[in-house]
């Protein structure tokens, strides 16, 4: 679990680098394209926020976290809802790029309270995220339906691939015998 942890601050630590070109260019936000389907902001107050492009970074250190910036603790353990205000999971992981920016949120979906569930990597361009002015709150929407990620490939991790590796290859390499 402390292992968990700390990839989750690294991983929110290396993601806030990304996002630092953004804290200077705070001056206006403009909504995402809504999405097939995607609903618009539920709560009066709430505003839409364009998932971040990652560019080069100023060299500079943030100070506080900008008007359009998310935290990774935002996402991680949020639910996610459909169009129609249905939970269908709650984001598990985040998944970046080595050189920045993250690429999609790993949704737990289907199951019981989580026992029986598969992940699903979700790309961030089918995430809508809105954040309430007045309380701060951030709520996921994505266009997708409940059936359609139920039916989606499960996302496996490197790590989770290599474990389920057979047994054979446990990290030994072998060369053939030369002619």
């Amino acid at each position: 679990m402390k292992k968990t942890l700390a990839t989750i601050a690294t991983v929110a630590l290396l993601g806030s680098t990304a996002f630092a070109p953004i804290a200077i260019a705070q001056g206006t936000t403009q909504p995402a394209p809504a999405a097939p389907g995607a609903a618009a902001p539920a709560t009066p107050g709430a505003t839409t926020m364009a998932p971040a492009t990652p560019s080069a970074s100023s060299g500079t250190y943030l100070t506080e976290q900008g008007a359009t910036q998310i935290s990774a603790n935002d996402y991680i353990g949020n639910a996610v809802y459909t169009s129609t205000d249905e939970s269908i999971g709650s984001v598990t992981n985040l998944i970046l790029e080595e050189n920045g920016g993250i690429v999609a949120a790993v949704v737990g979906v289907g199951g019981f309270l989580g026992i029986g569930a598969k992940d699903v990597a979700v790309p961030l361009d089918k995430l809508t995220v809105t954040r309430d002015t007045q309380n701060g709150a951030v709520r996921l929407t994505t266009s997708e339906t409940s059936e359609s990620l139920k039916a989606a490939p499960e996302f496996v991790t490197t790590k989770e691939k290599k474990a389920a590796a057979p047994a054979a290859t446990d990290g030994a390499t072998t060369t053939a015998p030369k002619p």
